[in-house]
C-alpha cells in the first residue's frame, strides 16, 4: 500500500496515455453483422450446412426489391418505370442475376424450336388482363415475383456470397439511386444487405445512447447521494475512463462488436459504479472519523480492495460462464464483459484512490453530516429482520414453489422479427413481406444420392416431386422451387404454354427427351438446383416467420414425411440452411444456460470455500443468488418472454452482479466479528456500514438497466425490464434474508 502511495504521481498521467490511445485505437472497432455469430459451434447441422454451400453457395446471398403501386402494378406508366429499374438492377455492383417479370419469358416448343414469349406485354396494355390472369394461375411467380392482389412487384437479385458491410452500403446505394431516378418511390427491401446495414446502424446508435443516458443517470444519482461535485466528477471520470480503456482494449484485441454491443456501458458504468461507491463511502466515512487522508485510503484498500477484488472476480465468473454457450456471440460477449470487469476494477482502484488523494478534504465532505438518516433506517430494518423472521422465511419458501411454476411456463417460440428494430423501415419491410409474399427466410432441403443413380433420373425426380408437395401443403411454406421446376416449364412449354401442363411428364421416354434439351438449353438453370456431378440436388423455399417452436414442428412434419413416405434406397432428404440454424438458438441457450450457470454456481461455491473454510457460509452466501436467478425465469415464464440467445445472458449478468451484494455483506460482517464484537452487534454494525453502499449501487443497478427501455431492440428491452426487477429482488434477499441465515447458521 505505501508502494501504491509512492507512485501516485504516475498513475494519472499513465491513465491519461492510455486514454489517449484507446481514443486513437476506437477509429478501429468494428461492428458485426454476422448470423453465423448465432449458429451452435460444432453442431453436425452446421458441419453439414457449411459442405452444402460449397455445391449451391449460401442461402441469403439475395436482395428482393418490392415495388408497389396501388391499386395495380399493371398500368403501363409504373411498368415502363419498373422494366427501367430491372434493367439497371442487372448493372448493379456485386450482383449475379437479375430476375422480374418483365425480363423474364414464358418459354414455348414451336415447329421451329423454342420462342419467347413475354409475361407481360409492357407495350400491349390490351392484354395486361389476360397477362394477370395467367400469373395468378402459375405458383413460380405468384407470392414471390407478384403478390396476390397485383399491387406490387418484386425484383430478385443474387449477389454474391457473404457481402461485407461496405459491399452492402455501396450495392443499396445504387438501389436507392436508381429508384429515385426511375420515380419509384413506394418500395420494400428484404436480403442480407439491408438486415447488415440496418443492423449496423441500430448497433451505434444503441452504443451511443445507452452511453450518454447511462453516463447522465450516474451523473445524478451520485449527484443525489454525495451533494459534492467533486466526489461525482472522481467518480464519473473513473468510469468514463474504464468504459474508453475497454473499448480500447477490445479494438487492440480485433473484437467486433455484434448486437449485444449496447450492454457494454452500461455494464462497465454499473459494475465501476459499485466499486467506486464501495470504496468512497468507505473513505469518506473514515475521513470523518477525522483519519488522516493517505491513512483513511490505506485502511480503505486493505479492507474494501480485496472484497472489491472478490467480487470483481464472482461477477466475471459469472459472465465466463456463458463460455459454455455454444453460441459465438453469447460466449463473445461473456468473454468481452469478463475483460470488462477486470479493467473497470484496476481503472477504479488505482484511478480513484489517486484522485481522492490529489482532492483536498474540503471538497469531499460535507460540512453537515446525512448519514444518521441512513443510520436510522438501517438500524430499524435490522430490528425488522429480528422482529418478522418467521414471515420473511415463509416468504421466501412460498416464493420458491411460485417460481418454478413460472419457470414451466416458459415458451421458446421466439420469432426472428423481435431482434428487428422496433417501428423500423425493416421492420415495416420485414412485415410488408410476411404479408404479401412467401417471407424472407430460407429453407433448404438437401437431397443426396448414390452412383450410379443421377437426381435427373426419371425415378429420383419423382421421388423429389413428393418431397416438394409435401412442403406445399404445409402453410407457412411457400416458393418451392427445385429441380422438377424446370421439367415442369419444359413440359408446359410443349402443350401451347398452357398451365394445367405445369407437371412432370407422364412417360418416362418424354421426360428423357427434355433432360436433353435442358442440358443443351438450359444447363446454367438446371445447376442452381443440381451439383455437377448429379448426385446432389436442393429444393429451395422461404418460410413465415412463424416462431422457432413452431417451425420446429414444421420440421418434425417434414422429416416424419421424409422417413415414411420417400424411397430412402434411392435418395436421402435432409433439411438444412441458416434459418433452421437459428431456430436451434433457443434449444441450445436453455442447455448452455443450465450448464454455464451450474458451473458458475460451482465455482463461486469453491472461491467462498477457499476464502472462509467454512461450508456454511458457503451454503448462506449461494442461497440468496439462487433465488434471483429462480426470480428471473418466473418473470420469463409469467410475462409469456420466449427464451433466445441473447435474452439467455440475464442469468449471468443476475449471477454475476448480486452475488456481489452477499459477498460484501459476509465480509464486512466476518471483518466485524474478528474485532471481538458479538453476533449481534456484529450484523448491527455490518447493516450500518455496508447497507448504505449496497442499497445505492443496487438502486444504480436497476435505473442503469431501465436505459435500456430506451432502447429500439426488443431483447434489450427485455433484458433491462428483467435484470432490474432481479437485481431489485437480489437486494431485498440480502438485507432480509441473509441475516435470518447468519443468525440460523452460524
Amino acid at each position: 500500500m505505501r508502494k501504491f502511495l509512492a507512485i501516485k504521481k504516475a498513475i494519472l498521467p499513465t491513465f491519461l496515455g492510455l486514454a489517449f490511445l484507446s481514443v486513437f485505437l476506437l477509429g478501429n472497432l468494428k461492428f458485426s453483422f454476422d448470423f453465423s455469430q448465432f449458429f451452435p459451434k460444432g453442431d453436425e447441422d452446421l458441419i453439414f450446412y457449411n459442405d452444402f454451400i460449397k455445391d449451391f453457395g449460401s442461402d441469403d446471398n439475395f436482395l428482393l426489391i418490392a415495388i408497389a403501386n396501388k391499386p395495380t402494378v399493371f398500368e403501363s406508366s409504373f411498368l415502363e418505370k419498373f422494366h427501367q429499374f430491372s434493367m439497371d438492377s442487372k448493372k448493379f455492383s456485386f450482383v449475379k442475376e437479375s430476375q422480374s417479370l418483365t425480363t423474364l419469358f414464358y418459354p414455348l416448343k414451336t415447329s421451329f424450336g423454342y420462342t419467347r414469349l413475354p409475361i407481360i406485354h409492357l407495350q400491349d396494355s390490351t392484354k395486361y388482363a389476360a397477362d394477370w390472369e395467367k400469373l395468378k394461375k402459375n405458383e413460380l411467380f405468384l407470392n414471390t415475383l407478384i403478390d396476390e392482389k397485383g399491387s406490387s412487384m418484386v425484383i430478385a437479385l443474387e449477389t454474391d456470397d457473404e457481402l461485407d458491410y461496405d459491399q452492402s452500403l455501396a450495392l443499396l446505394n445504387e438501389v436507392r439511386q436508381s429508384l429515385t431516378k426511375n420515380e419509384l418511390t413506394e418500395y420494400h427491401l428484404m436480403g442480407r444487405a439491408f438486415f447488415f446495414e440496418a443492423i449496423v446502424q441500430m448497433q451505434k446508435r444503441e452504443l451511443i445512447v445507452t452511453t450518454i443516458i447511462s453516463t447522465a443517470l450516474v451523473f445524478f444519482i451520485l449527484l443525489l447521494v454525495y451533494r459534492r461535485i467533486a466526489i461525482v466528477l472522481i467518480s464519473l471520470f473513473s468510469i468514463v475512463m474504464a468504459l474508453l480503456l475497454f473499448l480500447g482494449v477490445l479494438s487492440a484485441l480485433g473484437k467486433e462488436l455484434n448486437a449485444l454491443a449496447a450492454f457494454y456501458p452500461i455494464l462497465l458504468l454499473i459494475v465501476g459504479t459499485s466499486d467506486v461507491i464501495h470504496i468512497m463511502d468507505s473513505f469518506l466515512l473514515k475521513m470523518q472519523m477525522k483519519e488522516d487522508k493517505e491513512a483513511a485510503m490505506i485502511a480503505t484498500l486493505k479492507e474494501v480492495g480485496l472484497i472489491t477484488l472478490l467480487t470483481s472476480i464472482t461477477t466475471a465468473i459469472g459472465f465466463t460462464s456463458l463460455l459454455y454457450s455454444r453460441l459465438e456471440s453469447i460466449s463473445n460477449f461473456g468473454v468481452n464483459s469478463a475483460i470488462g470487469v477486470g479493467v473497470a476494477y484496476i481503472t477504479v482502484v488505482l484511478l480513484t484512490s489517486t484522485l481522492l488523494l490529489i482532492v483536498k478534504p474540503t471538497h469531499l465532505l460535507l460540512e453537515k453530516d446525512t448519514t444518521f438518516k441512513w443510520s436510522v433506517f438501517l438500524s430499524k430494518l435490522n430490528a425488522f429482520t429480528i422482529k418478522r423472521k418467521r414471515p420473511i422465511l415463509v416468504g421466501a419458501l412460498i416464493l420458491i414453489p411460485i417460481c418454478f411454476l413460472g419457470i414451466s411456463k416458459i415458451s421458446t417460440n421466439y420469432q426472428f422479427s423481435d431482434a428487428l428494430p422496433e417501428g423500423s423501415i425493416i421492420a415495416k419491410d420485414f412485415t410488408f413481406f410476411q404479408r404479401n409474399y412467401s417471407g424472407f427466410r430460407p429453407l433448404e432441403v438437401a437431397v443426396t444420392t448414390e452412383k450410379p443413380n443421377k437426381v435427373t433420373d426419371f425415378a429420383l425426380v419423382k421421388e423429389i416431386e413428393k418431397v416438394e408437395n409435401k412442403l406445399k401443403t404445409i402453410a407457412a411454406i411457400g416458393n418451392v422451387q427445385s429441380v422438377t421446376s424446370i421439367f415442369k416449364t419444359l413440359n408446359r412449354a410443349h402443350h401451347l404454354n398452357k398451365s394445367e401442363y405445369y407437371s412432370l411428364p407422364i412417360e418416362k421416354s418424354t421426360f428423357e427427351e427434355y433432360k436433353k434439351e435442358i442440358n443443351s438449353l438450359a444447363k446454367r438453370r438446371l445447376l442452381k438446383f443440381v451439383d455437377s456431378t448429379e448426385t446432389k440436388a436442393r429444393i429451395t423455399s422461404k418460410v413465415l416467420d412463424v416462431g422457432a417452436d413452431s417451425l420446429n414442428t414444421i420440421y418434425d412434419e417434414i422429416n416424419t414425411f421424409v422417413a415414411t413416405r420417400t424411397d430412402n434406397a434411392l435418395l436421402q432428404f435432409k433439411l438444412t440452411g441458416k434459418g433452421l440454424l437459428l431456430d436451434k438458438n433457443a434449444i441450445y441457450a436453455r442447455d448452455s444456460l443450465l450448464q454455464g450457470l451450474s458451473l458458475g454456481l460451482l465455482m463461486v461455491a469453491l472461491l467462498m470455500s477457499i476464502l472462509y473454510k467454512n461450508v456454511k457460509l458457503v451454503l448462506i452466501s449461494l442461497i440468496p443468488n439462487v433465488l434471483p436467478l429462480l426470480i428471473a425465469g418466473a418473470l420469463l415464464g409469467f410475462l409469456g418472454i420466449p427464451l433466445e440467445a441473447s435474452i439467455s445472458i440475464v442469468f449471468a449478468i443476475v449471477f454475476g452482479i448480486a452475488v456481489d451484494d452477499t459477498i460484501h455483506f459476509l465480509a464486512k460482517y466476518r471483518y466485524c466479528r474478528s474485532t471481538g464484537l458479538d453476533k449481534e452487534a456484529a450484523l448491527e454494525k455490518t447493516f450500518l456500514e455496508t447497507g448504505r453502499a449496497l442499497i445505492i449501487t443496487t438502486l444504480t443497478l436497476f435505473f442503469g438497466f431501465m436505459v435500456l427501455l430506451f432502447s429500439i431492440h426488443k431483447p434489450s428491452i427485455t433484458i433491462g425490464l428483467l435484470v432490474s426487477t432481479t437485481l431489485l429482488a437480489a437486494l431485498i434477499l440480502d438485507l432480509l434474508l441473509l441475516p435470518i441465515l447468519i443468525r440460523k447458521m452460524l
